[in-house]
């Protein structure tokens, strides 16, 4: 049978798929699961192990309506995304990067800074699971990020070039590529980024990258989510992951709700802050 186990349970390739296309409580009934007494989901016949985890770990995310915006961090335990070099391949295992895969394929627009555009070239596509890629957004302000990175070359997906009034180029750059120019420095504050996404239909944002723009969105309270994966692995020293101006005393540190779940060696910390403050 197509999309089970040789025991006849729904295999994780067929869960996900159907995930794909559950974005209300409705269509999740509609492709096969079942909301239990406690507000959590399940499927409605047999399933794998894997199916089963699929459910817990992206419905929530899911179903968390056509308009958010969410990060994914990957780091080392001591807080660093990369090598002093700049070298991140990889600071996490496979596993967190399908993972990755999959916040893209959920997701209408991922977002990068310059600096990661300049210095990791990523093509922020979907390929480590199925799903249909994202529109790729680029911040750069001051038009700083070559033209021959992956994506404003190679076509794969359609990809939105923010930059500021002065920067350049000042035409697209490929077909699939728009220029959009914003007015002022102020335009590139987190929550009226994702306003502009949004008016052109992007509701569902994944912020990737760096560790800054990660962090900007964050301490702007432009996030309704964050995934922090933790790698155990010690750099001493490096690129920044999470930075942003903290509280003087502890009991005033930031404690949002979180769920916790292993991926392979790493550990996926995901944070709800849908009520913390900014």
């Amino acid at each position: 049978m197509t999309g089970t186990s040789s025991a006849g349970a729904l295999s994780a390739s067929s869960a996900w798929r159907r995930l794909l296309t559950a974005r209300t409580p409705a269509h999740a009934r509609s492709v096969g699961l079942v909301e239990r007494s406690d507000g959590t989901w399940c499927w409605d016949g047999p399933a794998t192990a894997a199916a089963t985890d699929l459910v817990e770990r992206y419905l929530p995310l899911c179903l968390a309506g056509p308009r958010l915006a969410f990060a994914q961090l990957g780091q080392s335990v001591d807080g660093f995304i990369a090598t002093r070099t700049g070298d991140a391949d990889y600071v996490t295992g496979e596993e967190d990067r399908r993972h990755l895969h999959r916040l893209r394929a959920l997701a209408d627009a991922v977002l990068v800074g310059a600096g990661t555009a300049v210095s990791d070239d990523p093509r922020l596509t979907v390929r480590a699971c199925e799903g249909a890629h994202p529109v790729r957004v680029v911040l750069d302000p001051h038009g700083r990020v070559p033209a021959d990175r992956h994506v404003f070359t190679d076509g794969s997906a359609p990809t939105l070039w923010l930059v500021g009034p002065d920067g350049r180029p000042a035409h697209p750059v490929a077909e699939r590529v728009t220029v959009v120019r914003l007015p002022d420095r102020e335009a590139f504050a987190p929550q009226r980024l994702v306003e502009v996404l949004n008016r052109r239909g992007l509701g569902r944002v994944l912020v990737e990258g760096g560790g800054v723009t990660v962090s900007r969105f964050l301490h702007a309270g432009a996030l309704e989510r964050l995934y922090v994966t933790v790698a155990p692995v010690l750099l001493g020293d490096g690129v920044p992951g999470l930075r942003f101006d903290g509280p003087d005393v502890m009991r005033e540190a930031r404690r949002p709700p979180l769920r916790r779940a292993f991926l392979g060696a790493d550990t996926l910390f995901e944070f709800d802050l849908t009520g913390a403050a900014g």
